[in-house]
């Protein structure tokens, strides 16, 4: 009798059985590797000896980075349904690599930022817990653009999210990063809890997770199904809000960016940005395509708002105000949130696919000027911050008298924010984005992104204007002589890409052409 039943017990063991493309998921495995293994060596390595521990971090993700290169003959994917192999977990397309090398590419310049301010901190900032948290937060940022199934999207989002609260709230004894961690947190938390909400409806009338099978089943759901199928996306959307920043849910974001310590406010602002937008445009674009009418109108608005919340707040931050400079990032970085908004809205309005791809593609070629210029301005702003401690925006005036190549640089990067020349590749982005609006025949929402760039050239050029104004006092607008090497590189690293890419702006939009289906 068990020789009789052995092949039909190994038939489905056959079944049940995974096999894994290693190298499909080695871009986050081997960030969550090199976490571990940072963690394990925190426990044998003497005090004189833990900047070994950060070297040993940057070269991991830059190993992750490197591993994507691999990946870029063609579309694959692991974890599959041994039924239907064209239902998987994880799929590595070029939309899931250019994600990948965003989050990546930002968690490198952050944790060369970090270095600096571990070295200055060295009693406030735990290393071996800091590199481990920023690198399991790295590896969910990773994971998640490859998710194709509502389960792996969900952990995924919550691995690069949960590390996060720790980093921001890590600095021991003060009471303004505590805050901080817990308004991130308490928003966070709640961000999840109705995005599991609506994950749950969506199962419960559609009975799958995975991103292709719902957007097929739910245009067939019964029709007392209808208000909870509604209900799920309306949910779901509310949900990824939150991680977006999008206002109304943008609260958190100016006290968690000027409590967290300047690398970690420089990831959240970059990283956790695209997290939370790549998870948005996964489950709009693919999963719930049948209910653009639902969440593309919903959506514009949102943008709207975010955009003139953001870019508001941001013209009201008083120079002289203690680190004004980095609430002004905070603000800003909402409204770039809006202009980012916008593409996923007007993908609701495609005729077709392509349409479709081509307007997401506008989104994820924004985020790439978005994350070079904004990481290299919180990478000057690090550097400001080393001598003046309070980083306020008015601590910069003078700057080009006393050190004229991060000034130069600063004002390069916030001119790109700005989408003024000679930072073309911010003109390009928002150009780009524009056209979308356009195209999709979002008219309206094209005229408020107009008047949110002439409010945010304000702020922009009010800051660029005070680099080259004259000093007051002899001190003012100097920074130390000796720059500390990681400081150097990230700032040498932001310049040359935001350069690269003004110097050629439609490679951006050519790389972040997406496929999505």
């Amino acid at each position: 009798m068990s020789v009789l039943a052995q092949p039909p017990t190994q038939a489905l063991a056959e079944s049940v059985v995974q096999s894994v493309d290693w190298l499909v998921i080695a871009p986050p495995t081997i960030a969550a590797v090199a976490g571990l293994a940072v963690l394990v060596a925190d426990l044998f390595v003497g005090d004189k000896r833990k900047p070994l521990l950060g070297w040993t971090s940057v070269a991991g993700l830059a190993v992750s980075l490197l591993a994507l290169v691999p990946l870029l003959d063609g579309d694959r994917a692991t974890f599959c349904l041994t039924g239907t192999p064209d239902v998987c977990s994880y799929t590595a397309d070029r939309f899931t690599l250019v994600v990948q090398l965003l989050v990546l590419g930002g968690a490198l310049v952050a944790a060369l930022l970090s270095m600096t301010a571990l070295n200055d901190e060295k009693k406030e900032l735990p290393e071996g817990e800091f590199w481990f948290l920023l690198l399991s937060s790295a590896a969910g940022a990773a994971l998640l653009p490859a998710s194709r199934d509502l389960a792996t999207l969900i952990v995924a989002l919550e691995v690069a999210s949960l590390p996060a609260f720790a980093l921001v709230g890590i600095r021991n004894g003060d009471k303004r990063s505590s805050e901080a961690a817990l308004k991130f947190f308490l928003s966070s938390v709640t961000a999840t809890a109705v995005s599991l909400l609506g994950v749950s409806f969506l199962y419960a009338t559609t009975g799958t997770l995975y991103l292709t099978e719902i957007a097929e089943r739910i245009q067939d759901v019964d029709g007392q199904l209808h208000t909870l199928t509604q209900a799920g996306v309306v949910l779901t959307l509310i949900g990824f809000a939150f991680k977006t920043a999008a206002v109304p849910f943008h609260f958190w974001v100016p006290d968690t960016y000027v409590g967290a310590p300047l690398p970690v406010a420089a990831y959240l602002s970059v990283v956790g940005k695209a997290v939370g937008f790549s998870g948005l445009i996964l489950v709009t674009v693919v999963a719930l395509p049948s209910y653009a009418d639902v969440w593309g109108p919903a959506l514009a608005a949102l943008a709207a708002l975010t955009m003139t919340v953001g870019n508001v707040g941001a013209l009201r931050q008083q120079s002289t105000r203690a680190h004004s400079a980095v609430r002004l990032l905070a603000w800003s970085s909402v409204g770039q949130a809006g202009y980012l908004l916008v593409p996923i809205a007007a993908a609701a309005y495609a005729e077709n696919t392509d349409d479709a791809e081509k307007t997401i593609g506008s989104t994820v070629a924004y985020a790439l000027m978005y994350a070079a210029v904004n990481l290299g301005a919180f990478a000057v702003a690090a550097l400001v911050g080393r001598t003046k401690t309070l980083n306020r925006v008015s601590d910069y005036r003078g700057l080009y008298a006393s050190s004229p190549l991060p000034a130069l640089l600063l004002a390069f990067f916030l001119l790109c924010l700005a989408g003024l020349p000679p930072g073309i590749i911010g003109l390009f982005a928002k150009v780009t984005v524009f056209s979308a609006a356009v195209d999709a025949g979002l008219g309206w929402l094209a005229v408020v992104m107009a008047v949110n760039v002439v409010i945010a050239l304000f702020y922009y050029l009010q800051w660029t204007a005070l680099l080259f104004r004259a000093p007051e006092g002899d001190s003012a607008g100097a920074l130390p002589h000796r720059v500390p090497a990681p400081l150097t590189a990230a700032l040498a690293l932001t310049g040359i890409v935001g350069i690269a890419l003004s110097g050629a702006p439609q490679l951006v939009l050519r790389f972040a052409d997406t496929s999505l289906f």
